[in-house]
């Protein structure tokens, strides 16, 4: 459950490709269009919505090439394609966290009833059966209230789902962000500038339930990243080790580091939280194996 185009896969892309491959049906819900974005390219910028207000729809395409990145062949806008419009946001802290914008659109994600959009999730849920659910936590991870609004939908909605057994909050790691940023600190390449980690929205290692390993997808990742191209820019550096160097600046311009490794944060359901995988304990068996043909009886 995302607020809008991008943050499927800035924030568990990784996760995303990898249950994807293993054959789990994974299915993702965007809330808004991301109407309200700002348009990194300067020849895209008349887009945007003091301008032509045509970027969620090239936004659709967006999302659509970077979930065929990461392998998802579901995706869904809570509510219908164009039901709620990204409600804005204002960079704030010198561009590390945000806020509410001072005006948002009569038809934005927050400006609307939490009763009807938890309803319209509630029935997506329903229909799909899924026996995890990810979204943010309850802060949307920098403060943008469509996040935050993500979040209060998801814990509503999954309260009255009794298949979903497991509800994650996607977070960020303070020591993997800080480790990530001095790797790309000993480059001279990196063509953002880079922030202290202390300065980016991330959690203590003691507030994380479960680290999964995404090394492996980080090249799905990575192109479903490029395809988002209004709102991301990506580097690559070289190869180290066999894991590559890569770094992603948003609109604000200040480079963070690409992980190898997505953090969760168990929200409710069954315990104990699993370490490494969302989905251990939740088979018949002591242990999910990780074949397709085990993996197909998930979902996600």
């Amino acid at each position: 459950m995302h607020a809008h185009p991008d943050d499927e896969t800035l924030w568990t892309g990784g996760t995303i490709a990898r249950y994807a491959a293993a054959g789990v049906r994974v299915t993702l819900v965007t809330c808004t269009l991301g109407e309200e974005g700002e348009v990194i390219p300067d020849e895209l910028r008349g887009l945007d919505s003091e301008g032509a207000d045509q970027l969620g729809g090239y936004r659709i395409g967006e999302l659509r090439r970077a979930c065929a990145s990461l392998g998802v062949t579901e995706q869904r806008f809570l509510g219908g394609i164009g039901c709620w419009r990204d409600s804005g946001m204002v960079w704030q802290e010198h561009g590390k966290t945000a806020t509410a914008a001072p005006r948002s659109h009569p038809r934005s994600l927050v400006a609307g009833d939490p009763a009807e959009q938890t309803a319209q999730l509630e029935a997506a849920l329903r229909e799909v059966r899924p026996q995890v659910v990810v979204t943010y936590a309850s802060d949307g991870g920098y403060g943008h209230p469509d996040h935050v609004r993500a979040h209060e939908l998801t814990v509503a909605a999954t309260q009255r789902v009794p298949e979903v057994r497991r509800l994650f909050y996607a977070v960020r790691s303070v020591a993997d962000l800080r480790a990530g940023l001095e790797r790309l600190g000993e480059s001279s390449d990196v063509p953002f500038p880079l922030p202290d980690a202390a300065e980016l929205p991330a959690v203590e290692p003691d507030e994380i339930t479960t680290s999964v390993d995404v090394a492996e997808q980080l090249p799905a990742k990575l192109a479903a990243l490029r395809e988002h191209r209004t709102q991301v820019r990506v580097w690559t550096g070289d190869s180290s080790g066999g894991v590559g160097t890569a770094a992603y600046a948003l609109s604000n311009g200040i480079g963070q580091p690409v992980s190898t490794t997505e953090y969760y944060a168990l929200g409710s359901g069954d315990e104990p939280a699993p370490s490494t995988d969302l989905f251990a304990g939740l088979n018949t068996t002591s242990e999910r194996a990780a074949t397709s043909e085990q993996a197909g009886s998930h979902d996600e």
